[in-house]
């Protein structure tokens, strides 16, 4: 039998020994530590390269936008696994992360797979104008409604007229020349729906933050990362203000008080059958 060739696992992250710490090929403390904000940092772990300053701004824009929304069920999962574990501050963290889904934090993953699979499917050049974009965002919106499928992006259970992160996110965009083709084709369908759908829905802020995240070179599957990456700030906050004005006891006594019991009625064996 040949040598054995020793294991190796590769990565391209970050090492230390003894004396130094590296990350990304940098030296940390000489290099990277009040030198590199934590958004660039994350967008260049995520990307593994250093990205601009204009996609820096766009990136924590979206951070920002995406941090914390109230009592949400993410949050309401935080507090109340706090309350139940108050010396495992991680396990309160967790709780609220594990809700990020399909109704929550996961539209914006949803919104910036939608638009890369469209964007995927144009043969050819993509469009240039705004009646280009237009066309395009029929044939798609008009494909998911055959299909009997949501919109992801459209709509939003609070900001019924229209969601105030989603002019700002493009704004920004626009100002650093990050408007690419995942934000215009979700503007087109912004525009467009309503003929379709049979009614006007705004484009909420999650859907925009997947768009331009996409625009910044970020596959889709990363994009729920970078949602539960801003949410975690969120959740610390809201266990921050648990630690000084506790509700999670309301909460669990609110629930508890006014739990109605319905013991369950096992269905009647109609089986006359003898063994």
């Amino acid at each position: 039998m040949g040598e054995q060739q020793p294991v190796e696992y590769p990565t391209g992250l970050g090492t230390s020994d003894a004396d130094r710490i590296q990350l990304l090929g940098h030296d940390l403390a000489g290099e990277l530590i009040g030198k590199v904000a934590f958004g660039e940092l994350a967008l260049w772990l995520a990307t593994q390269q250093r990205p601009t300053p204009q996609q820096v701004r766009v990136f924590e824009a979206v951070l920002v936008a995406l941090a914390d929304h109230g009592f949400t069920p993410t949050a309401i999962a935080a507090r109340l696994t706090f309350y139940s574990a108050p010396d495992a501050l991680q396990g309160a963290i967790a709780a609220g992360l594990l809700g990020g889904g399909s109704r929550f934090l996961g539209v914006t993953e949803d919104t910036g797979r939608f638009l890369a699979m469209v964007l995927g499917g144009v043969a050819g050049d993509l469009p240039t104008t705004d009646a280009e974009w237009d066309a395009l965002a029929r044939r798609a919106v008009a494909a998911e409604r055959a299909a009997d499928r949501f919109i992801p992006g459209l709509g939003h259970p609070v900001h019924k007229q229209g969601d105030p992160r989603t002019p700002v996110i493009i704004g920004i965009a626009e100002q650093e020349g990050l408007r690419g083709p995942h934000l215009r084709l979700f503007e087109a369908i912004g525009r467009v729906h309503a003929g379709i759908l049979g009614r006007k829905l705004p484009l909420n802020g999650a859907g925009v933050c997947g768009a331009a995240l996409a625009d910044l070179g970020l596959p889709p599957e990363l994009l729920r990362g970078v949602a539960l990456l801003a949410r975690t700030a969120g959740l610390l906050g809201h266990i921050a203000e648990e630690m000084r004005h506790p509700i999670a006891p309301d909460i669990y006594y609110a629930v508890d008080r006014n739990a109605v019991y319905r013991p369950a009625h096992p269905t009647e064996n109609t089986n006359t059958e003898q063994p």
